[in-house]
C-alpha cells in the first residue's frame, strides 16, 4: 500500500513550530502535498526541506509565489520521482500555485486554487486557473497516465460539504460558477476519493478561526484528493484526518494499491 497525505499548512514556518515535524514522522506518508507554504525553499531549514525522522526520509520539491509570504506548494516524497515540473503557465506558477511529480503509478499534483474573494473579486482567474489544471489532467490521462489531483480547491461542491449552506450562497467557495466547474469535473470521470468511501455530513477539511468555528464543527470541506476513473480501482481508502491541528485545514489521506 503507498498514502497520500495533503494539507493545507497556512504558513510552513508556523506550523513547524507546532509540531509539523512529529506529525510527519509519526504518519510517514509516502507521498505528502502541501500547500499554501508562504515561503521559499531558502527560507526555511534543512530539516525542514529534507527530513530525516524516526519515520522515514523525505526529499521535497518547491514551486513559491514570487509576493514574499504568499501561497505555495510542496511536495514530500520517500522515493525520487521521474519528473517535477509546475503547471507551465506563468500567471499561476508566479504564485506557485501548483507543483506535480510523475511516478511509475501516478502523477501527484498538489495544486492550491486560488479563493475567488469576497464579491467575486478574483472569480475569473479562478476559473481561468480551474480550467488549466482539468486540461492538464485530461491531457496527462489522455496520454496514459494517471493522476491524483490534491489541494485545497477553495470549493465547497454540494450543500453537504459545508455546515450553512444556504447563508453562503453568494461566498467566495460556494459560489454558483465555482460549484458548477465542480460538477463539470466530477462530469468528465474525475472521483472525489472521500465522497467515494463516505456520504455522511459534517465531514469537514477547514474551519475559520473566527467564532471558535472549529470547536463548534461549523466549517467546510475544500480539500480533496481526485482521480481518475481508471486508477480508482486502486484506491483502498480516503479519509479526512480530522483530529490533526496546527492550520485552519487539516489533512486527508488517499491510501492506494502500489
Amino acid at each position: 500500500m503507498k498514502t497520500v497525505v495533503s494539507w493545507n499548512v497556512n504558513g510552513i514556518r508556523a506550523v513547524e513550530k507546532k509540531g509539523f515535524l512529529d506529525w510527519l514522522s509519526a504518519e510517514a506518508p509516502d507521498v505528502l502535498c502541501l500547500q499554501e507554504t508562504k515561503a521559499h525553499r531558502g527560507q526555511v531549514t534543512e530539516v525542514l526541506t529534507d527530513p530525516v525522522l524516526p519515520g522515514g526520509s523525505w526529499k521535497s520539491w518547491w514551486s513559491s509565489a514570487k509576493k514574499a509570504g504568499y501561497s505555495g506548494t510542496a511536495i514530500y516524497s520517500k522515493t525520487e520521482p521521474l519528473d517535477v515540473r509546475t503547471l507551465g503557465i506563468p500567471a499561476f506558477d508566479d504564485e506557485g500555485r501548483v507543483i506535480m511529480a510523475e511516478f511509475p503509478e501516478a502523477v501527484v499534483i498538489s495544486a492550491y486554487f486560488p479563493n475567488s474573494q469576497e464579491a467575486g473579486a478574483r472569480l475569473g482567474y479562478k476559473l481561468e486557473f480551474c480550467e488549466a489544471i482539468l486540461e492538464a489532467c485530461d491531457s496527462m490521462v489522455s496520454s496514459g497516465k494517471n493522476v491524483i489531483l490534491c489541494g485545497d480547491y477553495n470549493i465547497a461542491h454540494k450543500p453537504i460539504d459545508l455546515a450553512n449552506p444556504k447563508a453562503n450562497e453568494g461566498n467566495p467557495g460556494y459560489l454558483p460558477a465555482e460549484r458548477a466547474w465542480m460538477d463539470r469535473f466530477t462530469g468528465k470521470g474525475y472521483v472525489d476519493t472521500f465522497r467515494a468511501f463516505c456520504d455522511e455530513p459534517k465531514r469537514y477539511t477547514w474551519w475559520s478561526y473566527r467564532f471558535h468555528a472549529r470547536e463548534k464543527d461549523i466549517g467546510w470541506r475544500i480539500d480533496y484528493e481526485c482521480v481518475n476513473p481508471a486508477f480508482m480501482d486502486r484506491v483502498v481508502s480516503s479519509a479526512i484526518l480530522k483530529d490533526v491541528t496546527g492550520s485552519d485545514h487539516c489533512p486527508v489521506k488517499l491510501t492506494y494499491e502500489n
